[in-house]
């Protein structure tokens, strides 16, 4: 019932709702699960797979020095910036 109501909504030009989700699952049964996603049509990625994604896509020479960015840190877990002079 599922598979025909994908493959209408599919077909037609409505636009499918998604959602990203994480699952923690044991090892063993990893193999079962992607063949599981790839015939429901999902998409699968691991966590090192992300990881790499995340990596790849974040810009390798930032304008900002060491300290500002222990400032910005600081200002996020304390609140406020502190001064180190």
């Amino acid at each position: 019932m599922a598979t025909v109501a994908r493959k209408n909504a599919i077909k037609s030009s409505n636009v499918m709702m998604r959602e990203k989700m994480f699952v923690d699952i044991p090892q063993s049964d990893v193999v079962f699960f992607k063949l599981f996603a790839a015939k429901m049509g999902w998409k699968f990625n691991s966590k090192q797979n992300l990881w790499a994604e995340y990596v790849k896509n974040n810009p390798k020479n930032v304008d900002l020095s060491e300290e500002e960015i222990l400032e910005e840190v600081r200002a996020v877990r304390y609140g406020k910036v502190q001064d180190n002079y």
